[in-house]
């Protein structure tokens, strides 16, 4: 605004200026031109400057060439001739007739024989030594064939541009070729360009930096202007929409200034003058206070700033509410101003007294109702409760206060007896349901659900006849259920007692198969003990009955001592027939007591191989054995002895002369695994079924004329499962048999599948 007055007062006291204000818009507009064309020039003489700059370095680069290799041509010629060695020769040119400035500007010279071959070079260059000039010279074939004539050309030297010049020789040598990068002639030129290119870009920036910053601020000036109208615009507008007024009270000569929307709120005519203070006075309600009482206190300041709300007189005789705020202000010439506007707040004094009429609907309501009501807010802040619930949880007025923290309600309510949470699939998310038993025997089911905003109301309902009506229900049912429990029992109870008709019918049809086949083994084994009985007690009679009678002479006779060595093995074989019926029978009747104690197995694998090697060794039989040195077992020792010495009897008995046989014992897990295994005749695959069943013996051509019962390999599984073991048995005629059992070994861990030591012995 001031300056608009300023280029009127201009406008009119001074005509000329008018003209250069005129003139103005078409100057700026000007200006960006003018930097520009200044721009252009300056840029276009530099680049004059840089162009010529370049021809020159490139001529004088030139001419440099052409004279070195003039120079060389000449000191060629001037040698002795007597120096007719091409490598000394070209070695004195480059080191002596070359200019030493003319080396230090990136020079290569390159001197080569009759034959194109490089023979000499400057320093640094010498991988060119030995190499054809057109290979390291692209495009320089011209130079080796007119020399001088050709004059300088561009060429690539080491994958780069070069100048290039040559000059033939005479003597041994061929010519020689100068070379110079183009980066080393023009090397002063690029840093120049560079530069020139730098400070162009300087004050080019500058230049625009200083036109942008014209440009801004010009336009800043004009938005500016219309800004500052926009703003009155909008205010104005928002004032009017928003129902709100700005106003300016001059204390000191009692007028007040009002905006437009003012004027519109109270429904009178705008007007751009000022009111005066009985004017607006007489539009103030009488029970709001008077602006007299105002403007006392304001004048004494005591007051620097108000905030009330009042009412004033609309055109149709209606009384509006309006909220004032103002603060008061000094101006230049300390006059006090009160400055501040008022809202039209009818609607909401509206909305505040239906508030209150429904606050106190919902409280009566919730007076009235019979269950207990209580609302928290999202902070567990008690917001509402009704005397329903103050009465169940003993709660005086001062106890439930609004914002009282749950936790400290709590507190102070009754505890309830017991407590127990519902579930319902029906319930939504946020809510929850309990069943509360209070002191005085009556149960209340509380049910809680979580508001939108975060607060939550719990409603509690009297249940007690309901929870006395589940009861008896709850009765009849477990009286009901014990009826049919009852029954469920006598009919198990049934079940049970077939299932037991049926496994006792079941164990007696097992024990009776079990009798007829233990008969039925007992009268083979009678059938077979029939003839292992007579056999030897024959022998026993008829060679004691010949020694009595003398029949062969006196009994000093030869004869005599054979049929003593037949009685002799006769009675240790029925003796042996003997105690393995006597230790059968024992562990059938289970009268076989085992000990429990900790036994050496390899101790017990020794004795019994030194039991066996006498039979074996008649046999010429190879006793192969690998065990650990120490391996502890809990376990009966005359048992696990009686098991080795029976599987080892059985693998020499029925393993032909020559033969083999093995024990190994290894650790698996818990376990001790002791294999033995011959190459003897074998067992057919059907008779494995019935081996090592007592009284159960495999007959066929291979083993008839071994004598035996067959309690031996009955009695080695019966021990090794009364230890908690388990025997197999493997075979295959003709290839031999392996037998395998495991006893427990608590204290064994996990090892190799070989012992660790071994003890190799052969009989």
């Amino acid at each position: 605004m001031t300056s608009l007055l300023r280029r009127q007062r201009l406008r009119i006291t001074t005509p000329a200026l008018d003209r250069i204000a005129e003139l103005e818009p078409m100057l700026r507009s000007a200006i960006p031109y003018f930097v520009v064309a200044f721009l252009v020039v300056l840029a276009m003489a530099r680049l004059a400057f840089v162009v010529e700059e370049h021809d020159t370095l490139e001529q004088r680069a030139s001419e440099g060439l052409q004279i070195a290799s003039s120079l060389l041509r000449a000191e060629d010629a001037a040698l002795d001739a007597r120096t007719e060695d091409p490598t000394t020769r070209a070695q004195i040119l480059v080191n002596s007739a070359l200019p030493l400035f003319v080396k230090a500007n990136g020079l290569v010279a390159l001197i080569a024989d009759k034959g194109g071959r490089v023979v000499a070079t400057t320093p640094g260059h010498e991988t060119a030594l030995g190499r054809e000039i057109d290979t390291l010279v692209d495009g320089g074939q011209p130079l080796l064939v007119f020399g001088e004539r050709a004059g300088v050309l561009e060429v690539r030297w080491a994958g780069k541009a070069a100048m290039a010049a040559s000059a033939l020789l005479s003597g041994p040598l061929g010519s020689v070729v100068l070379v110079r990068e183009e980066s080393h002639v023009f090397a002063d030129w690029r840093r120049s360009v560079s530069l020139n290119v730098t400070l162009f870009c300087v004050t080019a920036l500058v230049l625009l930096a200083i036109l942008v910053a014209y440009f801004r601020q010009a336009t800043r000036a004009v938005a500016a202007d219309r800004l500052l109208t926009e703003q009155h615009q909008r205010v104005e507008t928002a004032l009017s929409r928003g129902r709100c007024g700005l106003w300016d009270w001059d204390l000191s000569r009692g007028r007040m200034f009002w905006s437009r929307s003012m004027y519109e709120m109270l429904g009178l005519a705008p007007r751009d003058g000022v009111l005066s203070f009985a004017e607006v006075s007489n539009l103030l309600h009488p029970d709001d206070g008077s602006f007299f009482e105002f403007a006392r206190q304001i004048a004494s300041g005591s007051v620097g700033n108000i905030e009330r709300s009042f009412r004033m007189r609309h055109v149709d005789g209606q009384y509006i509410w309006l909220r004032a705020r103002a603060e008061v202000v000094r101006n230049a010439d300390n006059e006090i101003h009160l400055i501040g506007v008022a809202v039209d707040i009818s609607e909401n004094h509206l909305l505040a007294r239906m508030t209150d009429e429904a606050n106190i609907r919902l409280q009566n309501a919730v007076e009235n109702i019979s269950e207990t009501f209580v609302l928290w807010d999202a902070d567990h802040r008690l917001v509402l409760c009704n005397t329903k619930y103050q009465e169940v949880f003993g709660l005086t007025d001062q106890d439930v206060r609004p914002g009282t923290p749950f936790e400290a309600v709590r507190a102070k309510a009754r505890r309830p007896i017991e407590e127990r949470k519902l579930t319902s699939p029906s319930f939504v998310y946020g809510e929850r349901a309990t069943e509360t038993l209070l002191a005085d025997g009556r149960w209340l089911q509380v049910s809680e659900r979580v508001t939108g905003d975060g607060s939550h109301v719990s409603i509690g309902t009297d249940v007690t006849q309901l929870k006395v009506h589940q009861e008896r229900l709850s009765d009849s049912e477990r009286r009901l259920m014990a009826t049919i429990n009852d029954l469920s029992t006598a009919r198990r109870d049934a079940e049970a007692k077939a299932r037991q008709l049926a496994e006792l019918n079941r164990n007696y049809m097992i024990e009776k198969e079990r009798a007829e086949s233990a008969n039925q083994a007992k009268t083979t084994f009678l059938a077979n003990m029939s003839h292992e009985l007579r056999t030897p007690l024959n022998a026993i009679i008829g060679f004691s009955e010949i020694m009595r009678e003398e029949s062969f002479g006196p009994i000093g006779n030869g004869k005599y001592t054979e049929y003593a060595a037949d009685i002799h093995q006769s009675g240790h074989y029925l003796l042996k027939l003997i105690n393995d019926i006597l230790d059968m029978s024992k562990i059938e009747a289970g009268r076989l007591v085992l000990a429990h104690e900790e036994i050496d197995l390899p101790a017990i694998v020794a004795e019994a191989i030194r039991i066996v090697e006498v039979p074996a060794h008649s046999k010429s039989l190879a006793i192969g054995v690998a065990i650990p040195d120490a391996l502890p077992l809990m376990g009966d020792r005359r048992a696990t002895k009686q098991i080795m010495l029976n599987l080892l009897a059985n693998a020499v008995k029925f393993t032909a002369p020559g033969g083999e046989v093995r024990v190994r014992t290894r650790l698996r897990g818990q376990h001790a695994v002791i294999t033995i295994v011959d190459n003897g005749i074998g067992i057919p695959r059907e008779a494995l079924k019935s081996l090592g069943k007592p009284f159960e013996q495999v007959e066929n051509e291979l083993t008839r004329t071994h004598k035996g019962t067959g309690l031996g390999l009955a009695i080695a599984r019966s021990l090794i499962e009364l230890q908690g073991g388990t025997m197999s048995i493997t075979s295959r005629p003709g290839r031999g048999t392996a037998v395998s059992f495991r006893l427990p070994c608590p204290g064994c861990l996990e090892a190799s599948a070989e012992p660790a030591a071994a003890l190799s012995r052969a009989a």
